[in-house]
């Protein structure tokens, strides 16, 4: 029996392990932008697909839960199935078929973790990864200069880890929200200290969009905290009204020198306006199905040159600095659509679930999906790419429509059979 326990303990920190290493993969650590040149180009696609085949062996132990949830997220995995299969009018078939697979390792992963752990876990393992991801960054930044600040575009800039001081500064925000929803018994030092450091990364990053960001979300958390949930529909358009003026803010407050006054960076917003033109320009040639996941942006990619001659800098853009813009280029309008309603109905029983309860890890989701909807104002987070925010999107929404969780508050997590 003794034997047991200590083996079923090592098994759950191996557990956990792996979890962390799958979020520091969809967080971007090992990209090509990052540690490309320190990793092996092998090592990563080894972990790429060792997390691909890991990640579905799991889920198929576990495959009565999985049903269950799929059940209860039609709408969702109708979206993800669109994603996989968009090579089928890809115009780079091949190129959208060999990316294929980040949809089917993210949902399965997604499922995994939503399965195995609440949300008070959650929060602490994202902590966890994020705060690795953070010590990683301050040893590049000394040890590899070269790859941990920008020297070029950004001088002095810190993107540690993350290829960009953007990317960075992003996900300081997440890791700021994860230690503000830590549970009221963890450490006190540990979750300021963790809160502190990320706001401390965001400034090094310079990155005026996250900072922005960072600010809003503590005055719209502070909102929530402070506003329990009364039974009133009134309320849900309340929150609606709320998330689209800080869509709005974001903008206005980023960028509020160069919309009133052109100097800095210009009044097209560092071309993200430019961008948007090509791009939805193109969107309305083929607008109900797009034109397959990651082909418009690919590098051989004709869309993409144009945007580079319309901007006229030499810059090739990666993506549209706008995920719910790259979302339609991927699958449509018919997709986008399907997002939002997705999106809506978590955000609606993230509202029921935070708004019931005064415990900080519960206002977690109705958190994170505001940041969500705003970050992809100016960036691309949802479908592009193996992503973190994709991944944590749809853990969500696996998490939330477990059977009674948000209505009873009461959360058993189901124990797989390896682990029982």
């Amino acid at each position: 029996m003794i034997h047991q326990k200590i083996i079923v303990k090592y098994l759950k920190f191996a557990e956990k392990g792996l979890i962390i290493l799958a979020l520091s993969f969809f967080s971007g650590i090992f990209s090509p932008e990052s540690m490309g040149t320190v990793v092996p180009e092998i090592f990563v696609s080894f972990i790429r697909f060792s997390l691909w085949g890991i990640f579905t062996f799991l889920v198929v132990l576990v495959w009565q839960d999985a049903i269950a949830i799929i059940n209860r997220n039609k709408i969702l995995f109708i979206l993800s199935i669109l994603a996989y299969f968009s090579f089928l009018w890809s115009d780079l078939p091949d190129y959208t078929l060999l990316n294929a697979r980040d949809i089917w390792m993210m949902t399965t992963f997604g499922l995994y973790f939503a399965i195995r752990f609440s949300f008070k876990e959650q929060i602490k393992i994202i902590t966890y990864t994020l705060l690795i991801g953070m010590f990683l960054s301050f040893i590049f930044v000394y040890a590899f200069p070269g790859i941990g600040r920008h020297w070029v575009d950004h001088p002095g800039a810190w993107k540690g880890v993350y290829g960009h001081k953007n990317y960075l500064g992003s996900l300081m925000v997440l890791s700021s929200l994860a230690f503000l929803s830590l549970a009221k018994d963890s450490l006190m030092i540990y979750r300021w200290g963790g809160f502190a450091l990320s706001l401390i990364f965001i400034l090094l990053s310079t990155s005026r969009t996250s900072l922005v960001l960072s600010f809003l979300l503590l005055l719209i958390i502070s909102f929530y905290k402070n506003f329990r949930w009364r039974g009133k529909v009134s309320v849900i358009f309340l929150d609606m009204i709320i998330l689209f003026l800080g869509c709005i803010s974001l903008l206005v407050f980023t960028y509020w020198v160069e919309l009133i006054t052109g100097l800095g960076r210009d009044p097209t917003i560092t071309g993200r306006t430019i961008i948007w033109e090509v791009a939805l320009n193109r969107l309305m040639e083929r607008p109900f199905l797009g034109y397959g996941r990651g082909a418009f942006w690919a590098p051989k990619s004709n869309y993409a040159f144009e945007a580079t001659q319309a901007i006229g800098t030499g810059w090739v853009p990666p993506h549209g600095h706008n995920g719910f813009i790259d979302t339609a280029l991927d699958v449509g309008l018919i997709g986008l659509l399907l997002f939002f309603i997705c999106y809506f109905m978590t955000f609606a029983k993230a509202l029921k679930f935070g708004y019931a309860s005064n415990q900080p890890e519960e206002i977690w989701p109705l958190a994170y999906l505001i940041f969500l909807i705003i970050n992809n104002i100016t960036e691309s987070c949802l479908l592009y790419l193996p992503n973190i925010y994709w991944v944590l999107f749809i853990t969500i929404a696996f998490t939330l429509s477990k059977k009674s969780q948000y209505h009873t508050l009461v959360f058993h997590p189901p124990q797989s059979a390896f682990l029982k």
